[in-house]
C-alpha cells in the first residue's frame, strides 16, 4: 500500500489517529475526515491532508477528494450510553454516515472499505466464546445501527469489497480519558486517578473481553490489506474473559488508594461477552495479543504522563 491514498473517518478519534500514523508509517498518503464534535481534537495527527466535514451530510460528503483506493471508516458515535439521548443523532453519525461513504465509495471506484462494527451487534450471549455465525440480537440504539451498517455494506457488497470488524472492549493511550460514558477501561482508570473512588455501573460479575490498542491497529491494517479478508465479519477481540471486577482490582493494584462501588446500570448493557477469535487467526493471522497487565501498565503511563488535563 505504498504510496497509495487512504482515507480515514473518525481521523481525529482514539482509534482512527492511531491508525492514520500507521498508514503513515507504512508509506501511505492519509486523507483523514472528522467533524470534531468529540474532544479528541489533540489526537488529530500531524501532516495528514485534513478535512473538516459531518459525512452524514451532503456538504460533507461533497467535500471528499477523488482516488482514494482504501476507506477505513471509523467516524461516529460509539457509545451504547449516550445512543439512548438521541436515537435519531445516534442514527445520524453512525448508519447515514455510512450509507454516505458506501455511495462514495462506489462512485470513485474504491478497492477496499473497512467498517468500524462493535460487539455490540450481538446483544445478550452465552456464557462462552462468540462467533461471527452468532445471531445478531443488539440490545442498544448504538448495536442496533452498527448492525444495519454492516447490512449496507453486505447489500453493495458486489460494487465495494468490504469488511466489517467487530471491535470488543479496546483500551490504551490516546483514549478519551474525559468522556466518562464511553470505554469501560478508560473510564474506571480515569476515575481512579482523578479522585480514588470508581463508580461502577451494573454488576461487577459483568464480564468482557479487552484488547490492547495496537493489536487492533495489527487487526485493521490486515482487514485493509489482506484479500482473504474481503466480504466477512470479523471479531476483533483476545478471546480472553475478564470480569469487571477483575478489571477493577487490577486498576486499584496499580493506582494507589483507588476503590470502587457499585451504583446504578447502564441501560442497553450487555451482561458479558468475549470473542471466539478462529476468524481473526485464520482469516487475518492475527495471533498474539497484549496481555491485559502489561496493557494497563501502558496506559496508565500515558495517562500519568501526557493524557490531556
Amino acid at each position: 500500500m505504498a504510496g497509495e491514498t487512504v482515507l480515514v473517518s473518525g481521523v481525529a478519534g482514539f482509534i482512527g489517529a492511531h491508525m492514520a500514523r500507521r498508514l503513515q508509517r507504512e508509506g501511505c498518503r492519509v486523507i483523514g475526515v472528522d467533524d470534531l464534535s468529540g474532544a479528541e481534537g489533540a489526537n488529530l495527527p500531524a501532516h495528514i491532508e485534513f478535512i473538516q466535514a459531518d459525512l452524514a451530510s451532503a456538504a460533507g460528503l461533497a467535500a471528499l477528494p477523488r482516488g482514494c483506493r482504501v476507506i477505513l471508516h471509523l467516524a461516529g458515535q460509539s457509545s451504547g450510553e449516550i445512543s439512548f439521548d438521541d436515537p435519531v443523532a445516534d442514527l445520524h453519525k453512525n448508519t447515514v454516515s455510512t450509507l454516505n461513504l458506501i455511495r462514495y465509495g462506489i462512485d470513485n471506484g474504491c478497492e477496499r472499505f473497512v467498517y468500524a462494527s462493535s460487539m455490540s451487534v450481538y446483544g445478550n450471549v452465552a456464557d462462552e466464546p462468540v462467533t461471527e455465525a452468532q445471531p445478531c440480537a443488539p440490545l442498544s440504539c448504538y448495536g442496533v445501527g452498527k448492525l444495519a451498517a454492516e447490512h449496507y455494506l453486505r447489500v453493495y457488497g458486489a460494487r465495494l469489497p468490504a469488511v466489517s470488524l467487530r471491535m470488543f472492549n479496546v483500551y490504551g493511550p490516546g483514549q478519551n480519558m474525559a468522556n466518562l460514558r464511553q470505554g469501560m477501561v478508560s473510564i474506571y482508570l480515569a476515575q481512579a486517578l482523578s479522585g480514588g473512588k470508581i463508580e461502577v455501573k451494573g454488576s461487577l460479575a459483568r464480564y468482557r473481553d479487552f484488547i490492547y490498542i495496537d493489536d487492533v491497529v495489527e487487526a485493521w491494517w490486515r482487514a485493509a490489506t489482506l484479500p482473504a479478508a474481503v466480504g466477512r465479519s470479523i471479531n476483533v477481540g483476545t478471546g480472553v474473559r475478564t470480569s469487571v471486577q477483575a478489571l477493577l482490582d487490577s486498576i486499584c493494584e496499580r493506582v494507589a488508594g483507588a476503590s470502587y462501588y457499585v451504583r446504578g446500570s447502564t441501560p442497553g448493557d450487555q451482561s458479558g461477552i468475549y470473542a471466539d477469535t478462529r476468524c481473526l487467526r485464520e482469516v487475518l493471522g492475527l495471533r498474539q495479543f497484549t496481555p491485559l497487565a502489561e496493557g494497563l501498565a501502558k496506559f496508565l503511563e500515558w495517562a500519568r504522563r501526557d493524557a490531556p488535563a
